[in-house]
């Protein structure tokens, strides 16, 4: 694992990798971890207050001293639009500090900067560490599988954080990103079989792409490839969307980390495909995204987070704008840490029929059962009645499914019995690019057509970056 040689940083990574190493093997008392929280949240705070101009004036007013892990109340949350009007007002260290300099991908607003120090690397990274190798033990025993990394852009943490997490437990690792217009599609699948790539780590949509691209050019996916694990992320993947990869490939999916470049990762995948929340790394709160009433650690809402990590941009009370579930983990596997499931972002929920549903729901209900499919996309119109009704348009790959009429007969009852309202289900021959741009703006924008109303800022953003997307452009 890559550690900092010297200075404050090398400091907090040797505190730090001892509380971490006691908390995986299971012999970090509560009352340790207690006071391991109590003491970073007391540096963090007085770090923010002091060093970042915004939290300096977002924080004036409340009485630091008092707030506790167990009652972050006082705080005021800070939010997407904070970051994206703050900039680096936010960074409560020098920028010379960091060691790496990322940004959101700007595609739904000001793109906003994202440095890391090397605190926050060694703090994230561990426990992404303690994943994989967890995964690959339980796949591949004392084997290291070649992995190819299929990261976004080149400001982007991915390629640097799992190209450092694929040396600790080491794995040759090849970054084919195939949207790159050095790399393709073409190229990267050539890589993919000539580098008898074993594990393929990238977002569900790009998983989705390459098996149509590997289809256009002659690949047979269980033939030509030694690809045993797709590790996915970047964007929503629920069991039935993973259980249709899994039919595509021929591989085991798992739904690997959650994080964003803001807030690193959050909480990483056990060999049971059920994902951990790092909580030597954060306190969580559970948040009603209507009312801003916390439930605490644990509960259903949107998920906040109060970073731990003192390194150049820890993020206090930070809404994620993603729902999710929080629960006490009940999993047998060796990783720590609270269950989270997450079930998509709060800006992602629709009203169908009178009844509200988040995104998670819809896709559940649309791919369960499905197999052999290269994507889904989700048209609502309302009738002259005024009822709202769905077209569901899936696309088959080639010689994966026997029976594609009873599959559509499938996909429409169940989707009539989740989403009480009529639904018509349309094979396609090829799904518009959209659906392809889920991890840079929104799965709303990406997979649904929503004809009721005018379409938004996100769906006008994906709309314009789609038309440069694909393997034959």
């Amino acid at each position: 694992m890559w550690l900092p040689t010297h200075g404050p940083a090398a400091d907090f990574a040797a505190r730090y990798l001892e509380l971490h190493r006691a908390f995986y093997d299971r012999s970090l008392s509560d009352p340790t971890l207690a006071a391991w929280r109590a003491d970073q949240l007391r540096t963090v705070l007085d770090q923010v207050s002091t060093g970042s101009p915004f939290y300096a004036r977002h924080l004036k007013d409340v009485d630091l001293a008092a707030v506790t892990p167990d009652d972050l109340t006082a705080l005021p949350f800070t939010t997407k639009a904070d970051l994206r009007e703050e900039m680096l007002d936010v960074l409560s260290r020098p920028l010379a500090d960091a060691l790496f300099f990322y940004e959101t991908t700007g595609t739904t607003g000001r793109a906003t900067p994202c440095p890391r120090d090397g605190r926050e690397i060694v703090a994230s990274n561990a426990h992404i560490t303690e994943s994989w190798a967890s995964i690959f033990r339980h796949h591949f025993g004392e084997h290291a599988p070649r992995i190819g990394l299929m990261g976004p852009t080149e400001v982007h943490s991915f390629g640097d954080t799992l190209g450092d997490i694929a040396r600790n437990v080491g794995s040759l690792n090849a970054k084919i990103w195939p949207y790159s217009p050095v790399i393709g599609f073409e190229k990267a699948l050539q890589l993919m079989q000539d580098l008898e790539l074993e594990v393929i780590c990238c977002t569900p949509g790009v998983a989705l792409t390459l098996a149509k691209a590997a289809q256009h050019f002659g690949y047979d996916l269980r033939r030509d490839f030694s690809v045993k694990l797709l590790l996915v992320t970047g964007e929503m993947c629920t069991p039935a969307l993973a259980h249709n990869l899994e039919s595509v490939w021929g591989a085991d999916v798992y739904n690997i980390l959650y994080g964003s470049q803001e807030a690193f990762v959050i909480a990483t995948a056990c060999r049971n495909k059920r994902m951990h929340l790092s909580q030597t790394n954060y306190l969580v709160e559970v948040v009603d995204p209507e009312t801003d009433e916390t439930h605490g650690p644990r509960g259903s809402g949107e998920l906040t987070v109060t970073m731990l990590v003192d390194g150049v941009k820890p993020l206090v009370r930070y809404r994620t704008g993603d729902a999710v579930v929080v629960e006490e983990s009940d999993c047998d596997c060796e990783m720590p840490g609270d269950l989270v499931r997450i079930v998509g972002r709060t800006l992602d929920r629709l009203d169908l029929g009178g009844r509200q549903f988040t995104a998670g729901q819809i896709e559940t209900a649309v791919m369960t059962e499905v197999t052999g499919s290269a994507g889904y996309q989700v048209v609502i119109e309302r009738d002259a009645e005024g009822q709202d009704r769905l077209t569901v348009h899936l696309e088959l790959l080639n010689g994966l499914v026997e029976d594609a009429a009873a599959l559509t007969d499938t996909v429409r009852r169940r989707a009539v019995d989740a989403l009480g309202v009529p639904v018509t289900v349309e094979l396609s021959d090829g799904l518009d690019p959209i659906v392809s741009t889920g991890a840079f703006v929104s799965w709303k924008a990406a997979r649904i057509v929503d004809r009721r109303s005018a379409p938004d800022h996100e769906t006008e953003v994906a709309q314009r970056m789609a038309a440069n997307r694909g393997y034959e452009n």
